[in-house]
């Protein structure tokens, strides 16, 4: 696949997802969400990769934005730069498993979706990618106090990552 039709699909994929994660909160609080969901934003400006290569990033200036129910069930998008500088987003839905009271506590975290701006000639470095639309699960360890939260977050067998988020409606 040519590059220019690359970066009309990413485009494309990132206007999508821009308009699904813009309405998103909107349409929760049309429906008056329930007591206990949310709405997050997150960031992380460094990966440490678990293995030396002078063509990584480390520098992938990592945003989220995700909403969360009472119940724990989360759907979300990030947009980044991958270990290639390649720009890159994700589309996910996940579950958050909470220890501790709501206000203050660890959790463990999975979410599962759709990463798109794998292109030649690191397609190869996900898994399942197929014109540089791929598979990502992602695993996360974290502690929330109040609105503030942090996480690590495991980037398969690539690297990871630390974030930091705050709840941005509650």
């Amino acid at each position: 696949m040519t590059n220019t039709a690359n970066q009309i699909k990413y485009h494309a994929f990132c206007l999508v997802a821009c308009a699904f994660l813009c309405l998103m909160p909107s349409a929760v609080l049309a429906e008056k969400a329930p007591e206990g969901s949310l709405v997050a934003v997150h960031f992380s400006p460094y990966v440490v990769h678990f293995s030396s290569n002078p063509e990584h990033n480390s520098y992938p200036w990592f945003v989220t934005l995700e909403w969360e129910s009472a119940s724990q069930w989360e759907i979300g998008g990030a947009y980044f730069k991958n270990s290639y500088h390649q720009p890159c987003g994700y589309i996910y839905g996940g579950k958050r498993w909470i220890f501790g009271p709501r206000e203050q506590h660890l959790f463990l975290k999975l979410t599962a979706g759709a990463i798109i701006g794998y292109f030649e000639p690191y397609e190869n470095k996900l898994p399942v990618n197929a014109d540089g639309i791929g598979l990502g699960i992602i695993p996360a360890i974290g502690y929330k106090y109040q609105r503030a939260s942090t996480q690590f977050v495991l980037l398969g067998t690539s690297g990871f990552m630390v974030t930091i988020g705050y709840d941005i409606w509650k």
